[in-house]
């Protein structure tokens, strides 16, 4: 029998006999089960394509052949069987394996993707390569769950991939019936026909591809078959495998509510605390859809990840599903608007970025009532580079007649939502991070819609706190006045447009700091310090926010410390900040550096 240490790469794994790589099959569900429940990732996705990846690298000779993942949250067995399975153990961890494809770890790592209907397109991007440099011995073989087959992008794909025959792409379809959630739409019903040989290969054959399938895609020696006469065929073939989700996991095999798409690691599931921002969220929409019956909910096929469960279960006839459609979501909810209802979108931070364009154009260009709600905003973490949302900030701050708001609490979000729902004249958005939503931060003060934080003895220092960095600023602001540095906190809750009384409140201090966990360039610090200065302000803006770079998969905490955004880095940067002839003295700037 085969030791699953002992396959360090493909070549390993095609030595084995049938009988050997079906018990293979056993030993990596188990090691999967055993190590995502300590480290916490996605779990169901994986479960379900363990034969096919099998079946994948029996076939195919990677890196040589190209092995593409759509989505890339599905290639922890492709991980395993490419030499990484003891690294498997540090999955999501600062310094450890990335929870998808990642090509600074192996060669075999293509592309880096973690959102879906992507792999299609570079598919037929290295297909075209291969054609124009005359390579004709290297496979293309593009692995799309049947989630992402709801995404306009794949369809772009197909369109270009199906009009050149000549040009051998393989797309393995992964069809488990479901992506976060139940899989969305008309697609999906068709999906089902095929499943069913009520329609064999009939959408994808009418469009010239050729159709392999239904296969069992737990039956390692069915998918080689197919695979095998899918490269024989030397054209675009679309190879038609069922799975299950889940599979050999009975509790994710029986879980109909998507629990064990991801789980979460052992330590965040011991930690009691404050219910979670996205939590926090859904209740209250639910709770103000029941008095406002124009109130609809979108979401691009999660469902439960964007806090929309209890509005489903209360108002399910004012929910929308649109699959993984960003795009498509945020322009059909311009036409609700205009239909006199006010849509709520729900999306991740990072995700928005998809439908920027729709934003742009088709909302904010109508004045379309529009609230947008990000969750995973700022720093996720442990997902890594492509899931930090440190893009929105950035991007709604160039959007004309966009009110943005970024609650530091559980309190302000429920305001801040009532108060973007109320709007009738144009778009709206707030965004929260993951995780636990804290404790909440009274103001000490209101003027003009800014919340007051803390007022120090003198006029030194303002510190415009941006969301949830409020508790970092509070503490920045304790560690100055043990200097003798006044701070005042402020949170102004709306931070677009920038209010013309928290510019006037700057002018009363000699410096100005900024604290966000968005990217530095364009985001509120950089609106701020534009604000004074069209206002012919002199004062010094300093803005803390993340560099504009990838950031490394890691816990939220080990990512802020990482680029400087900790109480004890911006006490420090701010005391070099303090010109000469304030209290503050170098001595205090050493010693607090170390503390």
């Amino acid at each position: 029998m085969p030791r699953l240490e002992d396959i360090r790469g493909p070549e390993d794994l095609r030595a084995l006999s049938p009988h050997a790589a079906r018990a293979l099959a056993s030993q990596i569900r188990r090691l999967l089960v055993d190590t995502c429940t300590v480290t916490g990732g996605h779990l169901g996705p994986n479960l379900g394509v363990v034969e096919l990846s099998i079946a994948l690298h029996r076939v195919f000779d990677s890196p040589r052949d190209t092995i593409l993942w759509d989505t890339g949250h599905q290639a922890y067995i492709h991980k395993i069987l490419t030499g990484r399975t003891e690294a498997l153990a540090t999955l999501r961890q600062t310094g450890g394996m990335s929870g998808y494809p990642c090509r600074a770890e192996s060669e075999h790592d293509v592309i880096e993707n973690s959102h879906a209907s992507t792999a299609l397109s570079w598919a037929d991007g290295l297909a075209r390569a291969h054609a124009v440099r005359g390579v004709s011995d290297r496979a293309v073989v593009a692995v799309v769950g049947d989630g992402a087959l709801t995404g306009g992008m794949a369809w772009e794909a197909l369109n270009n991939i199906a009009a050149a025959p000549e040009r051998p792409v393989v797309v393995v379809l992964n069809d488990n019936g479901r992506s976060y959630a139940p899989t969305a739409g008309a697609i999906a019903g068709h999906l089902a026909d095929l499943r069913a040989g009520d329609a064999p290969g009939a959408l994808f054959e009418s469009l010239g591809l050729a159709y392999a399938g239904p296969v069992d895609g737990h039956d390692i020696e069915a998918v080689e078959t197919a695979l095998h006469a899918a490269v024989a065929l030397r054209k675009p073939v679309v190879v038609h495998c069922v799975t299950e989700k889940g599979r050999g996991h009975l509790p994710a095999e029986q879980d109909e509510t998507d629990r064990f798409h991801a789980v979460r690691a052992a330590s965040a599931k011991k930690a009691a605390g404050t219910p979670s921002w996205t939590s926090v969220f859904g209740r209250e929409l639910a709770d103000l859809a029941a008095g406002r019956p124009d109130v609809v909910a979108l979401t691009a096929a999660m469902l439960d990840p964007t806090g929309l469960s209890e509005f489903a279960r209360r108002h399910p006839e004012r929910v929308i599903d649109v699959g993984i459609a960003e795009q498509h979501a945020v322009t059909a909810a311009a036409g609700l608007a205009l239909g006199g209802v006010h849509p709520v979108v729900a999306l991740y931070a990072t995700f928005l970025n998809r439908a920027f364009d729709q934003l742009l154009m088709d909302v904010a260009l109508h004045r379309a009532p529009v609230t947008f709600v990000l969750d995973r905003a700022g720093v996720t973490g442990d997902d890594g580079p492509s899931h930090n949302g440190m893009w929105d900030l950035s991007l709604l701050n160039l959007v004309p007649g966009l009110r943005l708001a970024a609650p530091r609490d559980a309190t302000t979000l429920r305001r801040a939502l009532r108060e973007a729902v109320a709007c009738d004249d144009g778009p709206t958005a707030l965004r929260f991070p993951k995780g636990a939503s804290g404790d909440d931060i009274p103001a000490v003060e209101t003027f003009a819609g800014i919340d007051v934080l803390h007022r120090g003895e003198q006029p030194d220092v303002l510190l415009v706190s941006v969301g949830a960095m409020a508790a970092t600023c509070l503490e920045v602001a304790d560690r100055l006045a043990a200097q003798g540095v006044g701070v005042t906190v402020v949170d102004p809750r709306w931070v677009k447009p920038v209010a013309p009384e928290l510019v006037g409140l700057a002018l009363e201090h000699r410096l100005v700091a900024t604290v966000e966990d968005n990217g530095r360039v364009g985001g509120v610090g950089a609106h701020i310090a534009q604000a004074l200065s069209d206002a012919g302000a002199a004062v010094p803006v300093r803005v803390f926010g993340i560099p504009q770079r990838f950031l490394d998969h890691g816990s939220r905490s080990d990512v802020l410390e990482a680029n400087a955004l900790t109480p004890r880095h911006l006490t420090h940067a701010l005391l070099e900040s303090l010109p000469s002839g304030w209290q503050a003295r170098q001595g205090a700037t050493a010693s607090l550096a170390v503390g």
